[in-house]
């Protein structure tokens, strides 16, 4: 295999790596890119290499941008009182789409999971205890995904903050109507997104 051909079948391996693509599909993508490099090809390798530069994890809440902490928590118009708790950025980023949330977001990186050896100081659940203790927040809205561990966290965040609630100094609620069983956020419409947002109810 000469030189150029491995480069391109190491580009088509990196990008069949990627979620949603496949080998074909990648392969596709690559051509694609190839054939259009100036306008494309180009800018997007800048664009890659500015990214993976410059992108780093907000202090703060976990989102992900090119400041140490993002523009949402240093937006004193979002700092309202409450928190919506996401399992990744994907769902901060589709419950930003529907512009219905005004609070700031905490990101917990990922569900409990007993299977795959996932415990609660491997997320950002001791982060988010300090953060609704020290900020004085008066609501904490569990947006997780609909899923077993999704549910499961839930359940233990509300637990741990539990003390806090009882004492009335922290409200706990959840996303209500709208969300299926097994739905995840990310693939919800705003529309969704936004009735589950007004309709929450007590955890």
């Amino acid at each position: 295999m000469s030189e150029g051909a491995r480069q391109i079948e190491e580009l088509i391996a990196l990008m069949a790596r990627l979620p949603g693509l496949g080998p074909r599909s990648a392969r596709r993508a690559v051509l694609h890119m190839i054939k259009k490099r100036a306008g494309l090809m180009t800018p997007l390798a800048q664009s890659l290499a500015e990214v993976a530069r410059d992108a780093r994890e907000c202090l703060s809440c976990g989102n992900i941008g090119t400041d140490e902490v993002c523009a949402i928590c240093t937006n004193p118009k979002r700092g309202n009182g409450q928190i919506c708790v996401v399992e990744d950025v994907a769902d901060l980023w589709a419950m930003e789409r529907g512009r219905a949330f005004g609070g700031r977001y905490h990101v917990l990186g990922g569900t409990l999971s007993a299977l795959d050896d996932v415990g609660p100081d491997d997320l950002r659940i001791p982060r988010l205890i300090e953060r609704v203790a020290r900020d004085g927040i008066e609501e904490v809205i569990l947006a997780l995904n609909a899923t077993v561990d999704g549910q499961t966290t839930a359940h233990y965040i509300a637990g741990e903050l539990a003390p806090m609630a009882r004492e009335g100094h922290v409200k706990i609620t959840s996303l209500a109507q709208g969300v299926p069983i097994g739905g995840e956020l990310d693939y919800l419409d705003d529309g969704t997104i936004s009735a589950a947002l007004s309709a929450r109810k007590s955890f």
